[in-house]
């Protein structure tokens, strides 16, 4: 498992909820890191963010554009 800088981890334990920003990247073997506590450390959900839907703004290709040619 991978923890990339930037990224925010939280505690899963209700009772502790403790909250962790990665400051550098790290390469753990096995599972999701440990709490101090004990719990195990989830990353902060985000959304998908879908830009193929930003594509529609875009011009049409000129090869769209061109009248086609009838032999």
């Amino acid at each position: 498992m991978v923890m990339n800088s930037g990224e925010r981890w939280h505690c899963t334990n209700a009772s502790c909820r403790c909250s962790v920003l990665v400051e550098i990247t790290v390469e753990i073997e096995g599972s999701n890191p440990r709490c101090t506590c004990g719990g195990d450390m989830k990353k902060v959900y985000s959304p998908p963010v879908f830009r193929y839907l930003n594509l529609r703004h875009l011009p049409e290709p000129a090869l769209a554009l061109r009248d086609s040619v009838v032999e």
